[in-house]
């Protein structure tokens, strides 16, 4: 009974429209990249090897939005563009290593390790921007890191976890999450320190030079 009633008085202490507008936030996100990574393996499964093209509408969308919101603004940068450039260089190759693995391994195994992005983050923040996690925190990461280590075994099995070549598949992705660590990390220090807006547009303005190199 305690149990339950710690969780009623956390509920009705924590509970506000704020919060149930974040976790509709969260929700959505998760499906909108639900959506993203099984039309990923749809498109792979029809033979297109296309992983950059997949990402090209999301930064150009975030171009076209944001950047007209920055340049009605008419200011200078807050942060030198060879930063902007970098970070979406980042970014960019982030999204071509993981949508590249579809073409070897299956939705499943893509989806679970990319949570490997959590990880790489926790690490990053812990050494470099000092960031210090509760014990059940780590032991929370810990747990997941095991699960995602048990993906890895399962693809390495005789049968596979499904796709032309798991294993490679299975190392993109974690290559990826890498990418995307230091992409997130970098996107949450520029966003905490200077403008939201900048920060994203210029993402989606310097996709394309990220694609190039």
């Amino acid at each position: 009974m305690s149990f339950w009633y710690n969780i009623g008085r956390w509920w009705r202490s924590h509970a506000n429209l704020r919060t149930l507008y974040l976790l509709l936030l969260g929700q959505t996100v998760s499906f909108v990249l639900a959506m993203a990574s099984f039309t990923s393996s749809l498109v792979s499964s029809l033979g297109v090897d296309a992983p950059l093209t997949q990402s090209s509408f999301n930064y150009l969308a975030l171009a076209l939005v944001y950047g007209s919101i920055l340049l009605c603004r008419r200011q200078k940068l807050q942060i030198s563009w060879y930063w902007y450039l970098l970070l979406g260089l980042v970014d960019v190759q982030g999204n071509y290593l993981v949508n590249k693995a579809y073409q070897y391994s299956s939705i499943t195994s893509v989806t679970l390790l990319d949570c490997w992005t959590v990880a790489w983050v926790i690490a990053l923040t812990w050494f470099f921007l000092r960031t210090r996690y509760s014990l059940w925190q780590l032991l929370g990461a810990a747990i997941c890191v095991l699960g995602l280590g048990l993906v890895l075994l399962s693809d390495a099995g005789v049968g596979g976890g499904g796709g032309s070549r798991p294993i490679l598949g299975d190392f993109l992705v974690i290559a990826g999450t890498i990418f995307f660590a230091l992409s997130n990390v970098g996107e949450e220090l520029c966003v905490k320190k200077k403008d939201r807006v900048e920060v994203v547009a210029m993402l989606g303005v310097l996709w394309i030079p990220g694609e190039c190199s």
